[in-house]
């Protein structure tokens, strides 16, 4: 059973800055593609960034375009969301995901697997 832990959230101010990481474990051969994934207070869950397990092709929503870069380890199994110039409507609960297929998605209901998530507070 595939498994994903998030970590590496928490507060801060406006244009500062965040590593978000995700641990991938049990099962990761059948993994393709990681996404991540935000849902503030009242919104649904929306699209932030994907990309291939082989980390040569990428895709960022328009509202974080610029700003974040959504990376992987492949040897420690790992994903990452560096999260640079964070504003005050970045605040949210940030989640991990993973898709068995090999194409690309930003739709939340095409990801197979999903972590506990972590939040992410930024100050104005």
């Amino acid at each position: 059973q595939v498994q994903l832990v998030e970590s590496g959230g928490g507060l801060v101010q406006d244009g500062g800055s965040l590593r978000l990481s995700c641990a991938v474990s049990g099962g990761t051969f059948s993994i393709n593609v990681m996404g991540w994934f935000r849902q503030a207070p009242g919104k649904e869950r929306e699209f932030v960034a994907t990309i291939n397990w082989s980390g040569t092709n990428t895709y960022y929503a328009d509202s974080v375009k610029g700003r974040f870069t959504i990376s992987r380890e492949n040897a420690q199994n790992t994903v990452f969301l560096q999260m640079n110039s964070l504003k005050p409507e970045d605040t949210a609960v940030y989640y991990c995901a993973a898709r068995q297929s090999t194409a690309l998605n930003v739709l939340a209901r095409r990801y197979d697997y999903w972590g506990q998530g972590t939040q992410v507070t930024v100050s104005s």
